[in-house]
């Protein structure tokens, strides 16, 4: 008897992580320059350390509250306020683990079965698995053509197309893999097409801290009573592996997400919440000095890229750029990746592991230091011109 045969039907339709097992290829390549995950190159603060070894001194290595300490939640309303006009309440913040259980709690709390999701791509790969888990069908929208933005007029077509089983719309900005991001017009348009519809929209905003353009703008200002917000310190503390997410929303709702969370974890770990509390509280600022130098390696990325003959749209936030092959070299996104992996020694994610939109793209992450940057665009030139004197030879 096979007992695989036995499981979850949803889980047959999906398919382990592409990026991660091209991670993983890439970092078994002696002297590959690795431009693949998400992971901030940056340490935590010291202050925010020294906040958890004082919560472990302290003896706090109890059970926190369901859905976070007071402390914590208070601060995230506080912050929240305070840099983005974000008015949520202690009472409307859940503290989840990590942003991706945020994701998770939402999707499971909204969808039945047969329900459509809209998910802008390219897109970060787990809202349409998490999507697929729940039962839901996501509905993949191109935004290729319109500088990777959902429009108004693009997200009216699709639900004129795809009818009232349309229960959701999952939207990511700064966005991962692009580095897009809207103003607070261009969301105020999307909430007019959205208002008055039973459609929950779900605003991942975990980047919210690395816009390099313009003031980070937000859904919830102006459809606050059908969005759920994502967000959390990840990536603006330097804290993936402290796993502190932070899922808000109106008070009646977040009483019926708070079920999914209970009944997931029971609740993150005491001290990375003290830790969390302490960087919401008087690391406001953390995330400047490393948004500066992300800017400066974006920046630097970018004009290489150009030089070479990439078409690049300036991503506006996150720590992404998504270009496009030059025409004159390799097209299929994969095999251009897999072979610059392994003959140029430079890893970047092929653009299609990202859904429609992504073919010939690739997506470089510049989560990593200045000089491994550099050496790892003195590598793409040489590959690239040894490639075009390949081609004229």
């Amino acid at each position: 008897m096979e007992m695989t045969n036995y499981l979850n039907k949803q889980l047959g339709g999906l398919k382990s992580s592409a990026i991660l097992a091209f991670s993983q290829y890439a970092q078994e390549i002696p002297g590959c320059v690795n431009f693949t995950l998400g992971e901030p190159d940056f340490n935590t603060p010291d202050h925010i350390k020294e906040a958890a070894i004082r919560s472990i001194n302290e003896n706090h290595s109890h059970y926190a509250p369901s859905n976070g300490t007071e402390e914590l939640r208070q601060n995230a309303s506080e912050f929240l306020a305070k840099k983005y006009g974000q008015q949520y309440s202690a009472d409307e913040v859940i503290v989840t683990a990590g942003a991706t259980e945020a994701i998770y709690t939402a999707v499971l709390s909204v969808l039945n079965p047969g329900d459509k999701v809209i998910i802008p791509t390219p897109t970060f790969p787990l809202y349409i698995a998490d999507v697929s888990l729940a039962g839901g069908q996501p509905i993949l929208v191109d935004t290729s053509a319109t500088n990777f933005k959902l429009t108004p007029e693009l997200l009216d077509q699709t639900l004129t197309k795809e009818g009232p089983q349309v229960k959701m719309l999952i939207l990511n900005y700064p966005g991962n893999p692009t580095g897009a991001t809207y103003s607070q017009a261009e969301l105020d348009a999307l909430a007019d097409v959205l208002r008055g519809k039973p459609i929950f929209a779900v605003c991942d905003e975990i980047y919210s801290e690395l816009n390099y353009d313009q003031p980070h703008a937000s859904l919830t200002k102006s459809l606050r009573e059908q969005t759920i917000l994502i967000t959390g310190v990840s990536k603006s503390h330097a804290m993936t592996g402290w796993r502190i997410g932070l899922l808000c929303a109106p008070q009646d709702l977040a009483a019926e997400l708070s079920k999914i969370h209970q009944f997931t974890i029971t609740s993150t770990a005491t001290v990375t919440q003290d830790a969390a509390a302490e960087a919401l509280g008087n690391g406001q600022d953390d995330a400047t000095p490393m948004r500066e130098e992300y800017r400066q390696r974006r920046d630097y990325i970018l004009s290489v890229l150009n030089e070479l003959g990439f078409q690049t749209a300036k991503p506006s936030g996150a720590f992404y750029i998504y270009t496009k092959i030059p025409a004159d070299l390799e097209q299929d996104d994969v095999k251009f990746a897999y072979d610059l992996a392994d003959n140029g020694h430079v890893a970047a994610v092929p653009g299609s592991y990202f859904g429609p939109g992504g073919a010939h793209y690739l997506r470089l992450s510049y989560a990593t230091g200045m000089a491994e940057i550099k050496r790892g665009m003195q590598l793409l030139e040489k590959y690239v011109a040894k490639h075009r004197a390949a081609v004229q030879a």
